[in-house]
């Protein structure tokens, strides 16, 4: 496999400022009825340093979810392994997710999480890519937008590989040049 960077540090840390302000100005009079769920492991670069920027109060909770295992593509099947632990009922909502490519993992999520009759449901991803998209999901808040390649780096894996890279890179599988 061979790898490039797509997007340095410099650049993810101002677009998740960037994020990051645009999530502060929407919700700045929820009156703590906002709650930041991160999609566990992958997202968890990006949201730690999204709510760090967020001044505004917040209720922080996580929920682990899985449909690639060591493939470059989504196995299509969802498997919630943690599940939130906050009672989100008449809530705010905003789903932060690493990366949203085929929409099973993010949509099964969803459908999970209306069933706890919150307020509202948005999703925050650090990318949206649309190559495999087999679901139509609106993402609320958005970081990067791409329409091809397998990603690793800033949480982003292979394997479970690869997540403490700083930079984002685009992962190329030799044999299929």
């Amino acid at each position: 496999m061979k790898k490039w960077i797509l997007y340095p540090q410099e650049v993810i840390k101002k677009r998740v400022f960037e994020v990051s302000k645009k999530i502060e100005a929407a919700h700045k009079n929820q009156q703590n009825n906002l709650v930041m769920i991160c999609v566990l492991y992958g997202a968890v670069f990006f949201f730690t340093d999204l709510v760090r920027n967020i001044n505004i109060p917040m209720t922080l909770d996580f929920i682990r979810a899985s449909s690639y295992g060591p493939r470059l593509n989504s196995s299509g099947t969802v498997e919630i392994t943690k599940n939130i632990e906050t009672d989100i009922q008449g809530k705010s909502i905003i789903l932060v997710e690493d990366i949203v490519d085929s929409g099973l993992t993010i949509t099964h999520l969803i459908g999970e999480l209306e069933k706890e009759n919150p307020e509202s449901i948005q999703v925050c991803a650090l990318i949206n890519k649309t190559e495999r998209r087999e679901i139509p999901i609106q993402i609320d808040y958005s970081g990067f937008k791409l329409t091809e390649g397998f990603v690793i780096g800033y949480g982003l894996d292979y394997d479970q590989q690869c997540r403490n890279y700083p930079d984002i890179y685009v992962l190329k599988d030799e044999e299929n040049e």
